[in-house]
């Protein structure tokens, strides 16, 4: 026998000699306090009735409470459910004593006292509870003293069902170090009540106070269901603690039953966004996609790969997966085979700048569908290598757009960036011609050729969140560009939605600009980033201004001046009108960009500035 079942049966035992002891105190004790202590008072037939009755009364008492599951819990994580049990137990085993005795004896009239059953149902429920709870006392005790020097101590935002989850947690598990000093709520009602041994200790307002005085290490706030501008004035008040915050992430956690420690995030800059999520109803627009082979370059991108599980989940024929670089491309093919195992997917390691290559692979799987998200998107590397950002964005998206033509795909959907509008940069000048050859096969092409421009993504790869949360881990500082600097943020769900209903409404030609909300200052996300760290900006960690990077604007536009502005059946998405161009000379000079970028000229930006005349070329350090 392995120790471990010697030890289970070893409790067992132990649990059952305890309840022979107890059977055998509560019915003598019944008999005693009916006779107000005075062992003296006790009729002598009365204790020989409990004497008679034990050899039947004992074996059925374990009988019954084996069969209430009173030796298989185990007890140091029982709830609600087992005290049922346990309650139950004792019940039955109550009724079965009196209808023994009663039956055994029924040519007495009385023969036991009718408080006897009470006292004894009574008295066994305690001592029965007392045997089961009391060493999870002991122990719970014992844990916390063991581990008080290394407890974090936690305040408690929210006072509802998620709270009492979190706090039950906190308090009866011997795994979580935690002490709860305080819980608070807005509700004034709830002020100065308990919840499991908890005091409610003020409300929002006195956050800050009793951080301070309490010596509070994080804030746990559990209020799932509150809105997105509600929870930003939570952590506007929270973060000048100095505390480490979490949050429970949703409130599908709470319908589910889902909460628990583990259940908590940390709270992030998306949080102080203050605006509610865009939600988008893909199910209702998504027909398009279902039953199309629909086809993804850069898709294991940021934004590539959120476009491959939205268009995973919408039933397409096939998804074919395009992208040159083959690590994130892996973890994105073996996401998809795992969610969706009956998808057909398609995983093919490809340049775009690749004429022959991206020939044949629109010639073998017809894609019905495309969404074109590969490019060099990071501004500061593309100003070191310009022709590399001609070559991919503006050769890579022409070489795409033109074997989409020639296999009559029915739709072509390209990324953009609200920095191809008068771009002060490499990047997105070749943005900007590849919105320009999307316009010009449009009017020559039974293709439809779309665009979709928005700014920046928040936790995408290259972007500023996760170069913020780096460098506050390793003790700082922090760079900004300049303190004045503004960008506008969406999350990458958000924006792939919207791509995705674009898609939709695409009749082709069209520039379709996402509305980002208000823009938010970059140096407002580093304090931010760095009050939710536990850490106090320029005292704990540094922010240090380094001047604007080469090509780099201090705010994005979203449209040009000649763009006028249409609306669609979705407020947050608009399009731009097309802008008048001579298409026969814009067709040459790609021609001769062709030819003249793979000679590694020195000066691409002045022929890009020929097509592009919005490009403002800024001094190269």
């Amino acid at each position: 026998m392995k120790n471990s079942e010697k030890t289970m049966w070893m409790r067992r035992i132990s649990l059952v000699l305890i309840d022979i002891g107890i059977i055998i105190l509560a019915s003598v004790s019944a008999l005693l306090i009916r006779f107000e202590f005075s062992m003296n008072e006790v009729p002598k037939y009365f204790l020989e009735i409990i004497w008679e009755m034990l050899p039947i009364t004992l074996p059925v008492g374990i009988i019954i409470f084996s069969a209430f599951r009173l030796y298989s819990t185990l007890w140091y994580y029982a709830g609600a459910t087992e005290m049922l049990y346990l309650a139950a137990g004792c019940v039955v085993d109550t009724l079965f004593n009196m209808v023994l005795i009663l039956y055994a004896y029924r040519n007495i009239e009385y023969p036991m006292p009718r408080s006897w059953y009470f006292l004894y149902g009574a008295l066994l429920l305690i001592m029965v509870f007392i045997s089961r709870f009391s060493l999870r006392g002991v122990k719970t005790i014992s844990s916390r003293r063991n581990q008080t020097g290394k407890m974090r101590r936690v305040l408690i935002v929210g006072a509802g069902e998620a709270g009492n989850a979190i706090i039950k947690e906190i308090v009866n598990s011997r795994y979580v170090n935690m002490k709860i000093v305080g819980i608070v709520d807005d509700d004034k009602t709830k002020h100065g009540k308990f919840m499991h041994g908890i005091k409610v200790i003020g409300d929002r307002n006195d956050i800050i106070d009793i951080a301070q005085s309490r010596r509070v290490d994080e804030i746990i706030i559990a209020m799932p269901s509150t809105s997105a501008q509600e929870m930003k004035r939570i952590l506007d008040i929270c973060k000048q603690t100095a505390c480490e915050l979490k949050r429970l992430p949703g409130m599908f956690q709470l319908v589910n039953g889902d909460v628990s420690i583990s259940k908590l995030k940390d709270v992030d800059v998306n949080d102080l966004l203050g605006r509610e999520p865009i939600k988008v109803d893909l199910d209702s627009i998504m027909g398009y996609v279902s039953g199309k082979v629909v086809m993804v370059t850069g898709g294991g991108g940021s934004i590539g790969s959120e476009l491959c599980r939205q268009v995973a989940s919408h039933n397409p024929k096939q998804l074919v997966i395009v992208d040159i670089y083959e690590n994130t491309t892996y973890d994105i093919q073996l996401e998809l085979k795992r969610r969706y195992p009956n998808l057909d997917l398609v995983v093919l390691i490809a340049s775009i700048r690749n004429t022959k290559r991206m020939d044949e692979i629109f010639r073998i799987y017809h894609p019905e569908i495309v969404y074109h998200a590969a490019a060099h998107k990071h501004v500061p590397l593309m100003e070191d290598s310009p022709n590399e950002s001609v070559k991919n964005n503006v050769l890579g998206t022409w070489k795409v757009v033109q074997a989409a033509d020639k296999y009559k795909v029915k739709r072509f959907v390209m990324i953009s960036t609200d920095k191809a509008v008068n771009p002060t940069n490499i990047m997105g000048a070749t943005k900007r011609i590849c919105e320009m050859i999307i316009q010009t096969y449009n009017n020559r092409s039974e293709t439809e050729y779309v665009a979709v421009r928005f700014g920046n993504v928040l936790g995408s790869n290259g972007s500023v969140i996760p170069l913020f949360k780096k460098q506050i881990e390793e003790g700082g500082p922090v760079t900004v560009t300049h303190p004045d600097i503004i960008r506008y943020f969406m999350t990458i769900p958000e924006a792939v939605s919207l791509v995705l209903q674009a898609g939709a409404y695409a009749k082709g030609g069209e520039i379709f600009i996402l509305d980002m909300g208000e823009p938010v200052k970059i140096v407002d996300l580093a304090k931010n980033l760095i009050l939710l760290s536990g850490h106090k900006p320029n005292e704990d960690i540094q922010i240090v201004f380094t001047g604007l990077r080469p090509g780099e604007k201090l705010y994005e536009e979203m449209l040009m001046k000649e763009e006028g502005m249409q609306d669609t059946a979705n407020k947050l998405i608009h399009i731009g009108k097309p802008i008048k161009m001579d298409e026969e000379r814009f067709l040459q000079q790609l021609e001769e960009l062709k030819e003249y970028v793979v000679t590694e000229p020195s000066d691409i930006r002045e022929w890009v500035q020929h097509i592009v005349p919005t490009y403002s070329i800024q001094e190269q350090k």
